[in-house]
C-alpha cells in the first residue's frame, strides 16, 4: 500500500481534525527529514500513519497491544489514549502493511518518547508537537526554530514543557517521559534545566 493508499484509508478511518492533524505531521515530518539528510519518504509515511488508531475506542486498543504482547503500565490503563501509539504500531503493520521497523518504531515511542531515540524517532515525536495546526503549546515559536536545526536540543525543551504542563494538571505521568526527559535534559541549553 502507498502513502496515497494509505491516505485515502485513514481519512474514512479518522475524524476530520484527527485527519488533517495526521496530515500536517506527515509534511512537517518530511520537511524536518530533509533538513537533516533523512528519508523524506520514511518521514512522511511515519507522520502520517503516528495516529492511526487515536479513534480506537480504549478497548480496541488495549486488545491491539495486548494480541502483540506489549507492555501496558498502569498510567496508560488509567490514561487509555496513551496505548493509541503502542496500538498504532501494530495498526500501522497489520492495517497497512508497514514492515519497516524504523517506522514502526517511531509510531510506537511518539507520544512519550524514549531515551536515546533514533533520528525518524525524534523526528517524528517533534513533528507531532510542531505541525502548523498546533498552537497552544508554550514556547512553540523556539521550539519550532530547533525542530530543523538541533533535534536533541527540541526534544529536550517539549520535554520539558510537557513535565511542566502534566505536573500542573496534577495527572499522573508515565515513567516513559520522564526517563526520556532523564536522558534529553543534557541537551537543554536556553532554560535552567531543573525539575
Amino acid at each position: 500500500m502507498d502513502i496515497r493508499d494509505i491516505r485515502k484509508k485513514l481519512k474514512k478511518e479518522l475524524d476530520k481534525d484527527r485527519y488533517e492533524h495526521s496530515k500536517g505531521v506527515m509534511y512537517t515530518a518530511g520537511c524536518m527529514a530533509m533538513a537533516f539528510a533523512y528519508d523524506y519518504e520514511k518521514a512522511m509515511l511515519a507522520g502520517i500513519l503516528h495516529d492511526c488508531a487515536k479513534c480506537l475506542s480504549p478497548a480496541e486498543k488495549v486488545a491491539l497491544c495486548k494480541k502483540k504482547h506489549l507492555e501496558i503500565s498502569q498510567v496508560e490503563l488509567d490514561n487509555p489514549g496513551l496505548l493509541h501509539a503502542k496500538a498504532g504500531m501494530v495498526l500501522a503493520e497489520e492495517k497497512y502493511g508497514v514492515k519497516d521497523p524504523d517506522i514502526l518504531h517511531a509510531i510506537m515511542v511518539h507520544t512519550t518518547g524514549e531515551p536515546n531515540m533514533n533520528t525518524l524517532d525524534k523526528i517524528i515525536y517533534v513533528a507531532d508537537y510542531i505541525e502548523p495546526q498546533r498552537c497552544d503549546a508554550p514556547h512553540l515559536d523556539l521550539i519550532r526554530r530547533l525542530a530543523f536545526s538541533d533535534l536533541n536540543e527540541c526534544v529536550a525543551e517539549i520535554l520539558y514543557d510537557t513535565l511542566n504542563y502534566l505536573k500542573g494538571r496534577k495527572g499522573s505521568i508515565d515513567s516513559s517521559t520522564q526517563l526520556t526527559y532523564e536522558f534529553y535534559k543534557q541537551y537543554g541549553k536556553e532554560r535552567p534545566w531543573k525539575h
